[in-house]
């Protein structure tokens, strides 16, 4: 067993033991000059609104000059400001106005990739194949007496081939580059020591300006299999929805590059490290906690879990396994920029709706940190969009066959009774807001007292202030079939959940909250949850 990362008895947590934390995908989030982006000013103005909510720290998704291919997950230079956004000084205000909200803030870092604009790579293409400025990402000769075929089958996870074939210094086409993501995105090779010093030297960059931790893109990608092999379809995580073990990721060398992420941090007291972790195994999954590796891992099994008791519980149960053994902390999430919002993904519409307010007390009252991803307080449902206003690279590298995450992405309405609802003073929004968001604007919900975002300022109110929430383990009660109960151990919180057609009786305890009415007769009604203590 690991030595644990939590406190000895009597000692203080560390803050992101059990904390908050607001993901802003800063397109979508609040736009503060007019041209329907959000931008570092718009996240300024609405700090009040993340300390009214009630967080700890807010992760901010890549703010760095790029060409926007991937949302800024094209990575052109890491250590400055995209224009688009704002610049060095709105980034320098953001950071000390949020600490003045009581705020932490999380810097998106990417680290397998860079954007095909990046300096380095554009040397390389202007330099020979075997140089050393070519030795910092990972190209090939290709197969065949011309090269003509990729240096292996791996795909994109974006759709079509993973290698990209180059036009060299003299005109003629040459070696392939590698790219587990869009072409524009240059896989780095982490074998070439350019690269490592690289990373810290940005790790510190934005320590320096005072960010209070990462969240590390892809982390369980960066090392690659050891000549680069070919492999058979189910080998490239097509199983289990998309999510299967894949032997381009979760190599063993990956945990090299996050002991030295860590070993930098470490020299800036109180900040954390979050991975994004694709990794299904509990035990593999776990490695990335280890003491000297990252601090927190997010666990997605809450993304991928149906609404069903039983496979939302066997869900938290792997969650919390696949870290007891190294001491780490459990991570909790229902969204992201990546997934359909719980609404949607859980039948839509009123049903939809429940189901999600059910499933927000249900992760709000287990232990360890909690990440909500923007709008989903306000129980935004992801949106049929037109082809036409699609941005994300999956939709034209899959040849129109997956229409991508754009429909999670769109812009937070706070205020008015139509497009743009406050959220630009422009004409027009990067991705365009429904016609009938009026009733899940900020603004409408903020006077409602039944409102989701209603639920979630009381949920989260509780959970500071509430005895209850303390320890790192759950005890499971039994219940009727369809449901489940656990209670935090040493306390007397308890949290249940009916995902059944009926009603259910409730287990002993005055209830707290409930993310619907009970019934007349004090059941727990279906798609519902309830704390009581």
């Amino acid at each position: 067993m690991q030595p644990s990362q939590h406190p000895a008895p009597g000692v203080e947590r560390p803050w992101w033991h059990d904390a908050v934390c607001y993901q802003v995908y800063l397109r979508s989030f609040a736009d503060s000059n007019g041209d329907g982006v959000g931008d570092l000013d718009g996240v300024r103005s609405r700090l009040g609104y993340l300390e009214l909510l009630g967080v700890d720290a807010l992760w901010l998704t890549p703010c760095y000059p790029s060409p926007m291919v991937d949302g800024g997950y094209d990575v052109a230079d890491p250590r400055n400001i995209d224009p688009l956004f704002g610049d060095l000084a709105a980034f320098d205000t953001l950071v000390a106005a949020s600490h003045e909200h009581g705020i932490r803030l999380i810097l998106d870092l990417v680290p397998n990739h860079t954007s095909d604009q990046h300096e380095w790579f554009q040397t390389a293409l202007n330099s020979a194949p075997g140089s050393p400025e070519r030795d910092r990402y990972l190209f090939r000769y290709g197969l065949g007496d011309d090269g003509a075929t990729p240096p292996n089958n791996w795909p994109s996870q974006f759709g079509g081939p993973g290698w990209t074939r180059v036009t060299e210094p003299h005109g003629q086409l040459g070696q392939w580059y590698m790219h587990l993501f869009a072409p524009e995105q240059p896989d780095l090779n982490w074998s070439n020591p350019d690269v490592w010093a690289d990373l810290e030297k940005t790790l510190r960059f934005w320590l320096d300006r005072g960010v209070d931790g990462f969240r590390i893109d892809v982390a369980h990608g960066m090392a690659k299999p050891h000549g680069l092999p070919n492999a058979e379809p189910h080998q490239f995580g097509l199983a289990d929805g998309g999510r299967g073990p894949d032997i381009r990721f979760d190599l063993d060398g990956v945990h090299e590059v996050h002991r030295m992420i860590r070993s930098v941090v470490n020299e800036y007291p109180g900040r954390a490290l979050v991975g994004e972790i694709w990794v299904g195994d509990d035990e593999r999954f776990g490695r990335y906690l280890r003491p000297d590796e990252l601090h927190l891992g997010f666990n997605f099994r809450l993304t991928t879990a149906p609404f069903d008791a039983d496979t939302i519980r066997e869900a938290i149960e792997h969650s919390m396994a696949a870290v007891v053994t190294v001491g780490g902390t459990p991570t909790w999430t229902l969204s992201n920029h990546d997934v359909p919002r719980p609404v949607t993904r859980f039948g839509g519409g009123e049903v939809g709706v429940r189901r999600a307010r059910a499933l927000a007390l249900v992760e709000l009252a287990l232990p360890g940190a909690v990440f909500l991803y923007n709008g989903e307080e306000l129980g935004l449902p992801s949106v049929e969009l037109p082809d036409s206003a699609l941005r994300d690279p999956v939709w034209e590298h899959s040849g129109h066959t997956r229409r991508g995450r754009d429909g999670h992405r769109v812009p937070i309405p706070w205020e008015g009774y139509e497009p743009n609802y406050g959220f630009t003073d422009g004409d027009e929004t990067w991705l365009p807001m429904p016609d009938d968001w009026s009733s899940l604007t900020v603004e409408a919900q903020l006077e409602d007292a039944s409102s989701t975002l209603s639920l979630y300022r009381h949920a989260l109110e509780i959970r500071r202030t509430h005895p209850g929430f303390v320890g790192d383990e759950l005890e499971w009660y039994g219940a009727p079939e369809g449901c489940f109960a656990y209670r935090r151990p040493g306390t007397t919180l308890v949290c249940a959940l009916n995902t059944s057609p009926v009603p259910v009786p409730l287990p002993p305890g005055d209830p707290l909250i409930s993310s619907a009415p009970l019934t007349d007769n004090g059941e727990l009604p279906p798609d519902t949850a309830v704390w009581l203590a």
